[in-house]
């Protein structure tokens, strides 16, 4: 064990050592302090009696029994992408670390599956499954570093999800440790299968509050051989989010289908050297992929041009440079106190509303204001940020958030489309949810968790 064993319960250090080497455990300053938060906004700051890294199943199975047994909350995390606070350290808690179960257990190409541990990461994945022409369809756009676990426990999104989905559409089964460390199996291989209450779909985006998954059978899609992609520039962000709707009233369907507003080209001209900027006021990214793409992207083109678009279509090389620029532009900044970015999704029909009213929200509270979106399913990332921490300039930020909060709602829309509730967003859940839902959810907590030792302060609020 490295550091002092005094920090740390001495009962759970003890039964920690019956199961694991002295190197999975730590209790070193540097450890707990980086291991303490995600990328997330923190809104309660504190540091892990221990951080364990577990490398098996066996290994979860030994912390969560320990857990249990002296009543020590459990925060389990990858690589800790996150941008919700979901693997934000709580009070006397341990963080469970599970990157070093990163083994590809299986690449089955004739039934277009995977079997891998949680920690391995979506672009090696991606990369391991592409010799076989397949692909692992979600893509967040941390998927160079974020883990399959994380991206599980988030139900994360990404680029692709116009087409083809979130991950919960990709998660065939499950192994999951529970609360007082038994081992279960949800789901199956095949792609259909209606036995019993769906509890994989129940555990994805559970951020970790219900169990500890520890395998995942996921399913992959046919990697495309033909790809098309489009550079339209408009005059507005306005227009550009009628593209959107132009583009389903035609009915052809991206792969990818991203809006940037002007505030985000001029931040990526200043940080890559670019010139998006100078092409338009906003842009819209499309790529297209299978046998029909050409003949989409031709049909896109006429009618984005109806709108106001200038389109460009890219070669290759440029496309996937536009491509990774859109990927790096969320997330350039880890979120603080005096810059936010959302992640509320609302019906596409919404979207020239909605940005119309963050940017006048964003006028009269007084802070600045960038916005790209996963516009193909309305999931929108508006950054409000202030140059500054005075508490006035916070203040009027975090009045536009609320703001920009309750006008999704009223939209119809959500509060978070892919990232999750984790820490930060509990102040918001109970203006989408009611009372009754809550408590449901609330019931299936104790339920899967008694002791309340998973994750506590997460995903859903405590009881009032």
């Amino acid at each position: 064990m490295v550091g002092q064993e005094n920090e740390v319960d001495a009962g759970f250090v003890a039964l920690l050592r019956q199961d694991l080497r002295a190197d999975q455990i730590s209790v070193v300053a540097a450890d707990l302090t980086t291991f303490a938060i995600d990328q997330g906004p923190v809104t309660d700051y504190q540091l892990p009696l221990a951080v364990v890294w577990a490398e098996s199943v066996a290994d979860v199975q030994a912390v969560v029994r320990a857990a249990a047994a002296i009543g020590v909350p459990l925060v389990t995390r990858g690589a800790g992408t996150g941008v919700s606070g979901g693997a934000h350290a709580t009070a006397g808690c341990v963080v469970l670390n599970l990157t070093r179960m990163n083994q590809i257990l299986e690449i089955n190409p004739a039934d277009e599956i995977a079997r891998v541990e949680p920690g391995v990461i979506n672009g090696e994945l991606n990369n391991a499954v592409a010799m076989h022409g397949l692909m692992f369809a979600p893509d967040p756009a941390s998927f160079k570093i974020s883990t399959i676990g994380g991206n599980i426990a988030t139900n994360a999104g990404g680029l692709r999800c116009a087409k083809y989905g979130v991950t919960r559409d990709a998660v065939l089964a499950l192994d999951v440790v529970l609360a007082d460390g038994s081992l279960i199996h949800t789901g199956h291989r095949t792609f259909k299968g209606v036995a019993g209450y769906d509890l994989t779909s129940l555990f994805v985006g559970s951020e970790g509050t219900l169990g500890i998954v520890v395998g995942a059978t996921v399913r992959l899609k046919y990697l495309p051989t033909i790809v098309r992609t489009l550079a339209v520039f408009f005059p507005s962000v306005q227009q550009a989010a009628a593209g959107v709707l132009a583009l389903g009233a035609a009915r052809v369907q991206p792969c990818i289908l991203e809006l940037l507003d002007g505030p985000s080209l001029e931040e990526l001209d200043r940080r890559n050297g670019s010139n998006l900027a100078s092409r338009g006021t906003a842009l819209l990214l499309i790529q297209f992929d299978g046998l029909a793409a050409e003949a989409e992207e031709a049909v896109a083109a006429v009618e984005l041009e109806k709108v106001g678009g200038i389109v460009s279509r890219e070669d290759p090389q440029e496309a996937q440079r536009l491509v990774e620029l859109r990927r790096n532009n969320r997330g350039l900044d880890v979120d603080a106190e005096n810059r936010v970015g959302e992640d509320v999704a609302v019906p596409r029909s919404q979207l020239v509303h909605y940005i119309t009213a963050l940017e006048e929200m964003a006028v009269r509270h007084g802070v600045d204001l960038a916005v790209i979106a996963h516009a193909g399913d309305g999931n929108l990332h508006p950054t409000f940020s202030v140059p500054t921490f005075e508490p006035a300039g916070i203040a009027a930020l975090n009045a536009a958030l609320d703001e920009s909060i309750d006008k999704a709602l009223e939209l119809g829309g959500t509060i978070t489309g892919e990232h999750g509730i984790g820490q930060y967003k509990l102040r918001w859940l109970g203006l989408e949810q009611s009372s009754e839902v809550l408590d449901l959810q609330r019931s299936i907590k104790a339920l899967f968790d008694p002791q309340g030792i998973l994750n506590p302060g997460k995903a859903i609020p405590a009881c009032p």
